[in-house]
C-alpha cells in the first residue's frame, strides 16, 4: 500500500527561479553546484513545499530561496558537507514563536529542507520541459537504505531518466504520473520518496477583450499566471489593448482552440456579451479540462447562455462547472473590481484542486 501526505506547492513551476543562474554557472565551468529543496513544512513559512535554492560551495553564489536567515545559513554549511562527499542530507528546523524572525520564518513553524550535488542529467531532463511551459515530476529518495537515498528519476509524458531501482522504477513512474502536487510519499520496505511536481504556470484565456479583460490580464500576470486573449474583432483584440499579454490570438473560438488547446492548468473566461464569442468559447472549454469556467453576465443572461448551452447537449452537471455570474461577490462595480472578484475566485479554485 502507497500512503502520502500532500502539501501545499511554493508556485507552479518554482524551478525556473534557479534555471537561469545554473546555466550560467554550468556555462562558467563550476564543477559543484549544490539544490536545496523545501520537502515539509508546518505553521508559518516564507516558502512552500517546492521552493528551491542553488549554490557553490561556500554560497559563494546563490540562486532562489528556502527560508531565510540562520536557515539558509546552515543549509549552506550542509551544502559544504553534501558537496563534500556526494550523499545527500535531509534537514529539519523547528522554529519557536519568539526566535523565528531571526531564522526566516514569520513565526513559529517547521521546515524540512533535502540538500544534494545537481544532478546534472535530472537536471537537464527537468530543465527542458519547464522552459517549454511542460509538466515534469522528478521523485527523489530521502530516506531508506543507504544505496537507494539520493537515487533520483525524472519523467516528462512519456520519457523518464534516472533510475530509483529496477524493481521500484515501474511503480515510482506511475506514482509520478498519478501525482499532481509535490509530496512525501511513503513505499513498503521503509522507502521514502519527495515527488517534487513541477506544473506549468496556469493560464488565464480571456475570450473578448473588453475593459475587463485589461485588468483582468493585468492581475492576472502579476500572479504570475500566462495571459492569452481571444478576439476576432481588431477593436477589441488588438495589441494596443493588450501589449503585454503573453498570446493575442485574433480569430474566432473554434478556431483558437483548435489550434491551442486548454489543458488542466488552463482558467477560461468569457467577457464579449455576444453569443458568436462566448458559445462556442464555453463549450470548448466544457468539453476540456480546464480547472476554471467562467462567464461574465448578468442572471438574465446568464439563464439565457444556459438555455442555449442545453440545446447544445450539455447537462446540468457540466454546466454546474460554469461560475457564472463570474467572480466572488464583492459587489464588484468597475471593470477593476470585476476583474479583482474574478482573479480572487479562479486563485480560490486552482489553489484547492485535489
Amino acid at each position: 500500500m502507497l500512503t502520502g501526505r500532500a502539501q501545499g506547492l511554493e508556485s507552479p513551476v518554482i524551478m525556473k527561479e534557479v534555471i537561469e543562474a545554473i546555466d550560467s554557472w554550468l556555462a562558467a565551468g563550476e564543477a559543484e553546484i549544490a539544490l536545496a529543496t523545501v520537502i515539509n513544512t508546518w505553521g508559518s513559512a516564507p516558502r512552500k513545499v517546492g521552493g528551491k535554492m542553488a549554490f557553490t560551495a561556500g554560497g559563494r553564489l546563490i540562486a532562489g530561496s528556502v527560508s531565510g536567515g540562520c536557515v539558509e545559513g546552515a543549509v549552506i554549511s550542509a551544502g559544504d558537507e553534501v558537496l563534500a562527499t556526494g550523499r545527500p542530507q535531509l534537514l529539519h528546523f523547528g522554529v519557536a514563536d519568539e526566535t523565528a524572525w531571526g531564522v526566516g520564518l514569520g513565526c513559529g513553524g517547521t521546515i524540512d529542507v533535502i540538500v544534494e550535488c545537481l544532478d546534472r542529467d535530472i537536471y537537464a531532463a527537468t530543465r527542458d520541459p519547464i522552459l517549454a511551459n511542460g509538466s515534469v515530476t522528478a521523485v527523489t529518495v530521502i530516506g531508506g537504505p543507504d544505496g537507494l537515498v539520493g537515487r533520483k528519476l525524472a519523467v516528462s509524458g512519456d520519457v523518464v531518466r534516472g533510475s530509483i531501482d529496477p524493481q521500484l522504477d515501474m511503480t515510482v513512474v506511475e506514482l509520478a504520473g498519478q501525482t499532481r502536487q509535490a509530496m512525501r510519499y511513503s513505499l513498503p520496505g521503509e522507502v521514502e520518496l519527495f515527488i517534487d511536481v513541477m506544473r506549468p504556470s496556469p493560464a488565464l484565456i480571456m475570450v473578448g477583450g473588453a475593459h475587463v479583460a485589461i485588468a483582468l490580464a493585468q492581475m492576472a500576470r502579476i500572479l504570475g499566471y500566462r495571459t492569452i486573449v481571444v478576439d476576432p474583432r481588431r477593436a477589441f483584440g488588438s495589441e494596443a489593448r493588450f501589449p503585454d499579454v503573453d498570446q493575442l490570438i485574433q480569430a474566432w473560438p473554434d478556431k483558437a482552440f483548435a489550434e491551442h488547446s486548454i489543458t488542466h492548468d488552463s482558467a477560461v473566461v468569457t467577457l464579449s456579451h455576444d453569443p458568436k464569442l462566448d458559445d462556442p468559447a464555453l463549450r470548448a472549454a466544457l468539453n476540456s479540462d480546464a480547472f476554471y469556467i467562467g462567464a461574465l453576465g448578468s442572471r438574465k443572461t446568464t439563464a439565457k447562455r444556459r438555455e442555449r448551452l442545453v440545446e447544445m447537449g450539455f447537462n446540468d452537471a457540466q454546466l454546474a462547472r460554469i461560475h457564472a455570474p463570474v467572480g466572488l461577490d464583492i459587489g464588484a462595480d468597475s471593470p477593476e473590481e470585476i476583474a479583482l472578484a474574478i482573479m480572487a475566485q479562479i486563485v480560490a479554485v486552482y489553489r484547492r484542486q485535489p
